[in-house]
């Protein structure tokens, strides 16, 4: 008599077989949530029948999702350690991209934060910040790189302890279609940076467990996120927690919205915004 394949053996195929369908219920801290309805965690207020996107993303993993025009995106740290790096692309065209140099000149302000919005270089408004209870977010340094990793921590690799922002968002821009060539400079949410009356960096860190923003999508874009610790935290233990996604459907901003009409610069923004989606009939 043969003997009977224990719970995980994988010596043949149907011992393979019938090991992966055993582990088809299997929930980890940390995974998508499918169909996004069945999240364990829906937003406050939010039908989680009207959820397109929920996830958990780890400490030091990505995420990857296009997203269409008028799509409320919220991302939660669960801990008070993770750190959100966000990338920006329009998914019609994603040569155009975030810019976040005309992210902090179009409103005159380098501190991001509720009603702020995310500018792509063809002065288009890819999405805006709607709520935030954080208030420690960075549009100055970028996210972490491979080689500031090395010397940190003594490791950078995507499958290491120790992954870096920009190998992250690599492998996130790969399914995609995009490359390095079109990883540019990023914004990050939940880890502060100030700038110090002598003109250094000053990191503020967390605001603490359970905070919380909300991204408007203006127009069609491909969202990628690196979870990695912030470039200029001063601990020397790569330290990553667990960050919670979730989108729904909702409104583009509009005219009579306020933040349509927040300053000149803003006015102008939507307004291309509107005249190109129109243009394209999207």
């Amino acid at each position: 008599m043969p003997p009977i394949a224990s719970e995980h053996e994988t010596d043949t195929v149907l011992h393979a077989r019938a090991d992966a369908r055993a582990r088809g219920a299997t929930v980890a801290g940390a995974m998508p949530y499918l169909p996004a309805s069945s999240t364990p965690y829906p937003p406050p207020g939010v039908d989680p029948a009207a959820l397109t996107w929920a996830e958990t993303v780890a400490g030091g993993n990505y995420t990857h999702r296009i997203l269409a025009r008028g799509t409320r995106l919220r991302l939660a740290d669960v801990t008070g350690e993770a750190c959100a790096h966000l990338l920006l692309y329009n998914a019609a065209e994603p040569w155009e991209r975030l810019n976040v140099a005309d992210t902090v000149k179009i409103p005159w302000q380098a501190y991001l934060a509720s009603g702020h919005p995310l500018l792509s270089g063809d002065g288009r408004v890819l999405a805006t910040i709607v709520a935030d209870d954080s208030g420690r977010h960075d549009a100055l340094c970028g996210t972490s790189t491979a080689l500031a990793n090395q010397e940190k921590y003594g490791d950078s690799a995507p499958q290491g302890p120790s992954p870096s922002g920009r190998e992250l968002f690599a492998l996130a821009a790969a399914k995609h279609g995009l490359s390095g060539r079109d990883i540019g400079p990023s914004v990050s949410f939940f880890k502060g940076v100030r700038i110090r009356p002598d003109g250094g960096l000053g990191f503020t860190g967390s605001a603490g467990p359970g905070k919380a923003v909300e991204l408007l999508a203006e127009m069609p874009v491909i969202v990628l996120i690196a979870n990695a610790p912030h470039p200029v935290d001063p601990r020397p233990v790569y330290t990553s927690g667990p960050l919670r996604v979730h989108a729904w459907r909702s409104r583009p901003t509009s005219p009579g919205d306020p933040l349509w009409d927040a300053s000149p610069e803003s006015h102008r923004a939507y307004l291309n915004t509107v005249d190109y989606l129109c243009a394209k009939g999207l």
